[in-house]
């Protein structure tokens, strides 16, 4: 399903990149000085330069991200009952703990922590995990195998836990888990994933007809000191990197269809 906005997505990403596109860019400021275009070469030059120089003093990143993470409230009041828990994968190192023989987590391991905490507080509750792999070349390694060991060590019984292992993207995350659970409405199913990723995945799940509740973790930002300087070239570059896609996804998804509106909200819900 969706493969070929799968692909391209990918393809794109590639381009759009900031990591990627600084190399592409200085590749280019290469080919001109090759081709004795020195004004050009300079000009693009001095605009790279000043472009890391930024990136390397201020967390811009950080106010890229930043607005998708307060999109929605952390740790706001549950109600008393809940009928099902939903957690995006992401947080695991696929390929990494097929390699290693163990389970290998990244950036995003708040999740499952999330995950196993609301398991324990509500224990007649669904747990769903959602996540099949993003990789354009690996789709024989799946998030939700890493996922079914880390549970299992952890000491959940994972035949209680419902997992969802077919899904490439956020939308399908969306389109697959509501196929599976077929929820009822009025039904109060919690929604755990990044903050950033909150608003993209809420406008998923709202597309295909499910009001879920979301809860945020996994934050990037530090809203105390947003403007601070920072000497950081490779930690703000990775903020840039992950708000960009974010925008970009989320820009992508609702004009092709994916959500409900450009920039989802809690009304949403």
């Amino acid at each position: 399903m969706n493969f070929s906005f799968f692909g391209l997505s990918k393809t794109i990403w590639l381009f759009f990149s900031p990591d990627i596109l600084l190399v592409l860019l200085l590749v280019l400021c290469l080919i001109l000085l090759w081709a004795k275009a020195y004004k050009k070469a300079l000009n693009l030059l001095s605009a790279l330069i000043i472009s890391i120089l930024i990136i390397t003093l201020f967390p811009v990143g950080e106010w890229v991200i930043y607005p998708l993470e307060k999109r929605f409230a952390t740790k706001q009041e549950l109600p008393e009952l809940i009928d099902g828990i939903i957690v995006l994968g992401g947080a695991e190192n696929i390929y990494k703990s097929i390699l290693w023989h163990q389970v290998e987590l990244n950036q995003a391991a708040e999740r499952y922590f999330a995950f196993i905490e609301l398991i324990k507080k509500f224990p007649h509750a669904r747990p769903v995990f959602t996540g099949g792999t993003g990789s354009l070349l690996r789709q024989e390694y799946k998030g939700a195998d890493v996922a079914k060991q880390l549970f299992k060590e952890q000491g959940l019984d994972i035949s209680k836990i419902i997992f969802e292992s077919q899904s490439k993207n956020t939308f399908e995350n969306a389109v697959f888990t509501h196929r599976l659970i077929d929820p009822k409405p009025g039904e109060k199913w919690i929604l755990i994933t990044t903050a950033a990723h909150m608003p993209r995945s809420v406008g998923c799940f709202s597309k295909v007809g499910w009001k879920v509740i979301p809860y945020c973790v996994d934050h990037r930002t530090n809203p105390e000191n947003r403007f601070r300087i920072t000497l950081n070239f490779s930690g703000n570059l990775d903020q840039l990197k992950a708000g960009v896609k974010e925008w970009l996804g989320l820009t992508a998804y609702y004009f092709t269809g994916k959500t409900t509106r450009l920039f989802p909200k809690l009304s949403d819900r």
